[in-house]
């Protein structure tokens, strides 16, 4: 059940040079007014990646990197609340074990064989020192309002501002509330009175139950999320303000959640005759029975009668499981079934579905009544998958090897940001007859190793 990752040369980052604007080129606005551009959004338009945010992420983020390119069209200069140098800090995506963490790397790591390899490598952060790297710059000069893992049911809520703690377990919104605990991302939004809205809303609600394996969360009903759209963007576009929009990607294109097999338990004779003679005591258990081979992890299923039976295609392991234990303790098989905070089983892989298939329906119905831009993310994300080129270089999704996400498993690298901005950058120049230029982004990174 070894994770090998394999490293392409240099991973093609950063070896071809920038394709000029054709002779002639003039960026242009189009029927759009650039004079007040804003984000609003979640993690990926904040510029979250290797599994936090930090400086460089954020001066590449995928809302800075349309908005500078929207600059060239008489727009507005596109300010950020930004970290300090040396200061990134992520939420732990195992927060029994630390609140916070250092953004990943690439380095080696041992495992419980003592077998080294490539792989992701990040520290832990108290929450006290955590507080130190979340300093905030001018809080009045900020036109980024992504809020990574935020829920749009939080764009009104006061407490959401409020420090790291008992009541608020999002650290990142109060690093730019104007007035902690009184204000909100909607209201400073309002506030900005803006021409312009780059928007991506809709994933974090998804991905936050995602990511948990749908475990003590649910995923805000159709019904909700149309709402509050409507409360959110309706109240600028009812004004005239102009925008862009995206659609959600399939969790099924992200390692985070393919990475590791479901199947993945390989075992021999004696492995399997051990295993069957213990499940066949208990009558509980006896149901579930192994053979030479590939074989489903065992799972937790509430509508099963003993709560366990044996994962099936089509379910999925979180990228977070702890692979030492299934390695060497034979975590998902003996001892412990693997936790729902580490899987999706059927009945939550039909809710992601319906979910997204919901929200992007809404999404694209919204923009037509907002008159905004839309980029159908969930068919680009898909087209990535099955390899794309940027700048003489090849992309796809597979982990660390692909080049486009990052060490998260779920959230792109810079360069990753600048290949979706472009797609953005295409829908606005469409919609309302502009001629934006396209990013290259020289200074954006890749993966990096320790």
């Amino acid at each position: 059940m070894r994770i090998y990752v394999i490293i392409f040369t240099m991973l093609l980052f950063g070896l071809s040079a920038c394709t000029p604007e054709p002779k002639g080129f003039e960026p242009s606005a189009g029927t759009a007014n650039f004079s007040q551009v804003i984000a609003l959004g979640g993690s990926y338009m904040a510029g979250y990646q290797d599994g936090a945010l930090f400086l460089k992420g954020q001066e590449n983020a995928l809302a800075a990197l349309i908005a500078n390119q929207l600059e060239l069209a008489n727009g507005s200069r596109f300010n950020q609340v930004l970290l300090m140098e040396g200061k990134g800090v992520g939420l732990n995506a195992k927060p029994w074990e630390s609140g916070f963490v250092t953004p990943s790397k690439l380095g080696y790591k041992t495992d419980c064989k003592g077998v080294s390899s490539l792989s992701p490598v990040k520290s832990i952060i108290s929450d006290i020192a955590a507080q130190g790297y979340l300093i905030s710059g001018d809080k009045n000069k900020n036109n980024n309002f992504a809020v990574p893992f935020i829920s749009l049911s939080d764009y009104n809520n006061p407490a959401i501002g409020l420090a790291y703690g008992v009541n608020n377990k999002n650290p990142y919104y109060n690093r730019i509330a104007v007035n902690p605990g009184v204000s909100t991302i909607l209201s400073q939004a309002i506030e900005k009175n803006p021409s312009f809205i780059i928007s991506w809303l809709g994933m974090d609600d998804i991905y936050n139950y995602a990511s948990k394996g749908g475990a003590n969360i649910g995923i805000p009903a159709p019904s909700s999320f149309e709402q509050n759209l409507d409360l959110i963007l309706g109240t600028f576009a009812k004004n005239g303000v102009k925008g862009v929009m995206a659609t959600i990607p399939d969790f099924r294109d992200f390692p985070f959640y393919s990475l590791i097999p479901w199947d993945n338990a390989n075992l021999n004779e004696g492995q399997v005759d051990s295993l069957n003679t213990t499940y066949a005591s208990n009558q509980l258990f006896n149901h579930i029975r192994f053979t030479v081979g590939k074989n489903g992890f065992i799972v937790g299923d509430p509508a099963e009668v003993s709560g366990f039976r044996k994962m099936k295609a089509g379910e999925y392991i979180t990228i977070t499981v702890p692979t030492d234990s299934m390695k060497c303790y034979k975590y998902g098989l003996l001892i412990k079934a693997i936790d729902n905070r580490y899987s999706l089983i059927e009945n939550e892989v039909k809710i992601l579905d319906d979910a997204i298939a919901n929200y992007n329906q809404i999404i694209i119905k919204k923009a037509s009544e907002y008159n905004f831009a839309v980029t159908d993310m969930n068919q680009f994300f898909k087209k990535i998958k099955g390899g794309i080129k940027w700048n003489g270089a090849d992309f796809n999704l597979e982990f660390v090897s692909g080049g486009f996400l990052s060490l998260d498993g779920y959230h792109p690298n810079q360069k990753g940001y600048a290949i979706l901005a472009n797609e953005f950058i295409k829908a606005i120049n469409t919609k309302y007859d502009a001629n934006i230029p396209q990013t290259n982004c020289k200074s954006c990174d890749g993966v990096l190793f320790n």
